[in-house]
């Protein structure tokens, strides 16, 4: 079976078009189109340190495979605490920041060993740093914008 396309009278515009002309508004851009086709996952406090922790294991696991590589360990230890701190429930922000240390320490203890943890804490001690502040960040800016979100809303 065969489809043709029917040409198009003139002057007509397509669905999309004639529907954003009616909605008046632009176009989205294409990032934010991409960010919201991605899961909106609601991570309680104790599912955000389950993920966190369970993804350093795996992080310091594979990290094994290259040696140590430490700069690998870090930018994975970024990740997961971008991912901690914006898949936390809004209630639960402060988990996120708080879970992403923690998780950093478990994924070393679980290749270097007791002994070593510490020299290992010392020696990414930037990494660790960089990733707490930016799961802090993230909680900062969730927490402004849901009390701003609140302000707007309610009635004057």
């Amino acid at each position: 079976m065969v489809h043709r396309r029917v040409p198009r009278p003139a002057g007509a515009t397509p669905s999309s078009a004639r529907s954003r002309a009616r909605a008046g508004g632009p176009r989205r851009a294409p990032l934010l189109v991409a960010l919201g086709r991605l899961p909106r996952p609601r991570l309680t406090g104790l599912g955000c340190g389950v993920l966190a922790a369970g993804s350093m294991v795996l992080a310091a696991w594979f990290c094994e495979l290259f040696g140590g590589a430490p700069t690998l360990y870090g930018v994975l230890f970024l990740l997961a605490a971008v991912a901690a701190a914006g898949w936390v429930r809004p209630a639960e922000l402060i988990c996120g920041p708080i879970a992403a240390p923690i998780a950093f320490a478990l994924g070393l203890l679980a290749t270097t060993g007791p002994m070593n943890t510490l020299t290992e804490l010392a020696l990414r001690a930037p990494w660790l740093f960089a990733g707490t502040v930016v799961a802090v960040w993230i909680a900062l800016v969730r927490k402004g914008l849901q009390l701003l979100r609140r302000r707007l809303r309610r009635p004057r």
